[in-house]
């Protein structure tokens, strides 16, 4: 997929004046928040699990060379094949590879924002395989052409009306009024897909090492058609989702969906170990994982950003952060959004192409707060604040390192402190600050929203002053 990350001001503007997207993000992402707050409230063991969870990612971060090395073995002691993927070119050419060893024309996918990383869907079809997603909100937006909007509500942005125009322009239905109707218009297409189906290819929210199991969470029950009708199954994982053992898979089931929708527990969590063995009915004939790196190394060597790779996909943090529920998903110009994308991002497609993202952020702390393994993400936007300087010296011009210089040489001085002080308030005087408060027109895009006191006649260290005589 175009990745348009260097854009996030220009596409959070168009975002910010669509009226019927600001309604559709503060009902869906609220929703989420409201639902995953009261579900930790009647978890009193939440907060104990989250710093266990955290525990397990952070030792199996330290160690992945050898958590991958034995999910590798496991799964080739089931049957299963392990293919290693350096970056999206080599996971499409891997995955296209598969679909021309099987013969496969036919192809269904599920719960993977892995392979929209890779943009694996214009791929296969321009290998010839017809593919379809089968998840609710990514068939939607497969219909309307579009990226997701949400880690885990990819059609978050459209309404009712909206899906109902689509599916009449796009698949030829009548008037479906009902959310209801528009579900089991879907799922009948969908049905007859599954059934004509050659391969299916799926993401993974965890990959056990010890067992070999690869562990599908989801609502629909797609993902389980996905990985079982077809003859041939491919999951598809980034490096940093493998996980130690099923003790350990027991903990991240506890968190993710009550951070996720709330939920205690998600409808269905598939645990699938290679192919289907002898005398077995159910299950593909061979089954294929595929390791993704794409810049996740980068991210491993660096101290500063490692802690990030403990991601568990819930979304916790896109519900919360107020940048992420004013500009939307798509402002972000990449498959991973909110406080989530505005770290990896640039890592992963480059900082020059993504350097506005981590300034896109009020680094009030509550994606951090929700995190259920406890990211510290403000911390780390920061890190990315100052690399993208560092080595782009963007987003600032000439005028802010100017400006900042100026504020750093008075700060670092008293006398010019004071001096700067008394200017403020001289200044303040002629642009409204008579009333209390100042609006300089400098700042009037910052002033319209929001109050901005006056600086005081008499300084705090004037008058300090006085009353020690």
């Amino acid at each position: 997929m175009q990745v348009t990350s260097d854009r996030f001001s220009e596409n959070a503007r168009r975002a910010i004046a669509d009226q019927g997207l600001q309604q559709a993000l503060s009902q869906a992402a609220g929703r989420f928040d409201v639902h995953r707050t009261a579900a930790f409230e009647a978890f009193p063991e939440g907060d104990g699990l989250r710093d266990l969870a955290r525990e397990i990612k952070d030792r199996t971060i330290g160690h992945l060379d050898r958590h991958l090395l034995r999910l590798s073995e496991s799964i080739e002691k089931a049957g299963g094949e392990v293919h290693w993927a350096a970056d999206a070119a080599e996971a499409r050419r891997i995955i296209v590879g598969l679909t021309e060893r099987y013969g496969a024309r036919r192809v269904v996918k599920s719960k993977s924002m892995t392979t929209e990383e890779i943009g694996l869907n214009e791929a296969l079809e321009e290998a010839g395989a017809e593919t379809v997603e089968t998840d609710l909100g990514e068939y939607i937006i497969q219909l309307a052409g579009e990226a997701p909007f949400h880690i885990i509500a990819p059609a978050l942005h459209k309404t009712r009306e909206e899906v109902t125009e689509l599916f009449m322009e796009k698949l030829g239905s009548p008037r479906l009024e009902r959310r209801e109707d528009l579900m089991l218009e879907a799922r009948g297409r969908l049905r007859d897909i599954f059934r004509r189906a050659d391969l299916g290819i799926s993401g993974v929210n965890f990959a056990v090492a010890d067992t070999g199991t690869v562990v599908v969470v989801e609502n629909e029950g797609n993902a389980r058609l996905t990985t079982s009708l077809p003859r041939v199954h491919v999951a598809v994982m980034g490096m940093e989702k493998v996980i130690p053992d099923l003790e350990s898979l027991a903990v991240f089931l506890k968190i993710l969906a009550r951070s996720a929708t709330g939920q205690s527990m998600s409808s269905y969590v598939s645990l699938l170990s290679g192919p289907r063995g002898d005398g077995e009915e159910d299950g593909p004939e061979a089954f294929h994982l595929v390791v993704l790196d794409n810049g996740r190394s980068r991210l491993l060597a660096d101290p500063e950003l490692r802690e990030v790779l403990n991601c568990i996909r819930c979304g916790a943090c896109l519900n919360v952060c107020p940048v992420y529920r004013r500009a939307g998903g798509h402002s972000y110009g990449w498959v991973y959004s909110g406080p989530i994308g505005a770290v990896i991002n640039p890592s992963l497609v480059g900082r020059d192409r993504a350097a506005q993202l981590p300034f896109a952020s009020s680094l009030c702390g509550a994606c951090r707060d929700v995190c259920p393994v406890r990211i510290d993400l403000p911390r780390m936007l920061l890190a990315q604040r100052r690399k993208i300087v560092a080595e782009t010296r963007r987003p600032g011009g000439r005028s802010e390192r100017l400006a900042l210089k100026l504020f750093a040489d008075t700060m670092n001085s008293e006398t010019r402190y004071r001096w700067a002080g008394r200017a403020l308030y001289r200044l303040s005087r002629l642009f409204g600050g008579r009333d209390g408060w100042w609006r300089p027109p400098l700042l009037s895009g910052w002033t319209r929203l929001r109050d901005f006191p006056a600086p005081a006649r008499e300084t705090f260290r004037d008058r300090w002053r006085k009353r020690k005589g």
